[in-house]
């Protein structure tokens, strides 16, 4: 079954070649394309895609506004693209609810797996705006700081599983890393949200840095 995929650009030749480099995989579909973000959200409001590939930088109703709508009124999972490498933007468009965020110099493999990873359920983020999203929320303190004592009720593979996280690593890397099934880490990763009492994967990678699992350079 195909991953539905509605594409959001106010430039034409890019959401074109984007378009053209998704619709030609095997298990993507672009069932849409939005000039906007209004026209993205009455795209997806009409289409119920899988995934929405939205600009942050748009006229009528910006990138962030629009993944806010999106994630409010449907399922459809939003991955952010931008050519504005600031922090700022990635915080805000998590905050709105997107579960990944890539630069559009990424390469055409990255952004078709990136497409495949947030549309099975995981975040993503561009390795080379990571470290400073992280920085940048540790200093906002979203959470108070978690004690590395906390650690102590996680088991030893656990542990391994956030350290990982922290890192940036999708399910399917981790089970290379680790040498487990997906569905094991899957498990590991419920048990650590579930332990840690957090919310999603960007606050683990966030607890992976607070408690010094790992260190910020």
């Amino acid at each position: 079954m195909s991953i539905r995929v509605v594409v959001a650009d106010d430039q034409e030749l890019v959401r074109g070649g984007f378009s053209m480099i998704l619709d030609a995989q095997p298990d993507i579909a672009v069932v849409a394309e939005a000039g906007d973000g209004a026209e993205a959200v009455a795209a997806v409001r009409e289409h119920r895609p899988d995934l929405l590939l939205l600009d942050i930088r748009m006229p009528r109703m910006d990138g962030i506004a629009a993944a806010r709508v999106v994630c409010e009124e449907t399922d459809t999972k939003v991955l952010m693209l931008t050519t504005f490498d600031q922090d700022d933007y990635v915080y805000d468009a998590l905050h709105a609810g997107a579960s990944g965020f890539l630069l559009k110099d990424v390469r055409r493999d990255d952004l078709v797996q990136a497409v495949r990873v947030v549309a099975g359920g995981e975040s993503l983020l561009a390795p080379s705006v990571t470290r400073r999203l992280i920085d940048d929320m540790v200093r906002r303190r979203a959470r108070p700081p978690a004690p590395a004592a906390a650690l102590d009720m996680l088991t030893a593979r656990e542990r391994e599983t956030l350290e990982l996280l922290g890192r940036g690593l999708s399910n399917a890397e981790i089970a290379a890393t680790m040498v487990v099934s997906e569905h094991t880490v899957k498990t590991h990763v419920s048990n650590v949200l579930t332990k840690l009492g957090l919310r999603d994967r960007v606050q683990a990678v966030i607890t992976a840095y607070e408690t010094g699992l790992i260190q910020r350079a």
